[in-house]
């Protein structure tokens, strides 16, 4: 079952909340002010910082599942 439209956006409203606290918790244990809505203020590093921090979280939650 595919969740996203071609636009990259979640069909399922349930997993877009889920992914936007996910991506909120990411840019807090990060140091980066993300803002409900629009964030495109944001600089290059910032916006790498957030979305390294949620693929390193995946990481560890898959690691944490294998054992």
């Amino acid at each position: 079952m595919h969740t996203m439209t071609s636009s990259n956006k979640a069909v399922v409203p349930s997993a877009r909340e889920a992914l936007n606290k996910f991506k909120m918790e990411a840019a807090s244990e990060v140091g980066v002010n993300l803002k409900q809505g629009y964030n495109g203020d944001l600089t290059s590093r910032e916006a790498g910082s957030v979305g390294g921090q949620m693929v390193k979280k995946m990481i560890q939650a898959y690691e944490n599942g294998m054992q």
